[in-house]
């Protein structure tokens, strides 16, 4: 056999191959024809009982964690959230095959499943996100703090490299007053969203400039009420603080399953 031979018939052998699980819904849902996940595998459910995986096959020998997985993952759980209650799997969750999916997932775990699923019937989560206007941040400080505005003064006019320290200083003081201000804003957004919600959590901040990061579990049939209250923000910050509604969403926050090692 000729070197260019055993070199044909090696890009010929297939790769290795293992069961990605993106989450766990009712046995009843079905994915949509064409419903494609990580790599543009098709995605089929295996079912146990009341319960069954989302899943797609993947090539063991490719490593995880490139953007375009983390969105296929997202988009697949989402778009189910919209239609089912679904408990999302972290992110790269492979298994050696579907009896490994049956009997060490669905078997083993099956009433656990059943009952956070039974919680999760008819909501999905919703993620609040506020992110200050710098410019009237930035004004808004330094009304308030007579060290900003004597600063904002020295700055005035004059060229950068001479006003280094004093541009320093103002930031350090915009940027305490951020912290201080997300944290108060944060709680706003909370006490308007509190009653909607069976649960809210407060998310870390994303950005510098966040004024609130908050991931809500939220009835899909109360979408428009919620989406009313985060407008009443919006109108109540408006120039100040750009808000933004995300979802529905899968329950990331509330609910996350972490498999057997596959």
């Amino acid at each position: 056999m000729s070197a260019s031979n055993k070199a044909t018939d090696a890009s010929a052998e297939p790769h290795p191959t293992g069961i990605y699980v993106y989450g766990i819904v009712p046995a009843d849902v079905a994915t949509e024809d064409g419903a494609v996940g990580v790599d543009d595998s098709p995605v089929i459910t295996i079912r146990h009982g009341d319960i069954a995986a989302l899943v797609s096959d993947i090539s063991v020998d490719r490593p995880l964690g490139e953007p375009a997985d983390l969105q296929a993952h997202a988009r697949l759980l989402d778009g189910t959230a919209r239609v089912a209650p679904v408990l999302p799997l972290r992110f790269g969750a492979v298994l050696t095959d579907t009896d490994a999916v049956k009997d060490e997932l669905l078997t083993a775990h099956a009433d656990e499943f059943a009952a956070a699923m039974e919680q999760l019937e008819g909501k999905a989560q919703f993620v609040v996100k506020g992110r200050y206007v710098e410019q009237a941040l930035l004004w808004e400080v330094i009304g308030e703090n007579e060290q900003a505005s004597a600063l904002r003064e020295t700055i005035r006019d004059q060229p950068e490299a001479a006003t280094r320290d004093a541009r320093m200083a103002l930031g350090e003081i915009v940027a305490n007053a951020i912290v201080a201000k997300r944290e108060d804003d944060t709680r706003t957004v909370v006490d308007a969203l509190d009653s909607l919600a069976d649960s809210v959590k407060v998310r870390e901040p994303t950005h510098e400039e966040d004024a609130a990061h908050v991931a809500v579990l939220v009835e899909v049939a109360r979408q428009d009420e919620l989406e009313h209250a985060v407008g009443a923000l919006a109108e109540q910050w408006d120039g100040r603080v750009e808000m933004r509604l995300l979802g529905p969403l899968a329950a990331y926050d509330f609910v996350m399953t972490q498999p057997p090692e596959g």
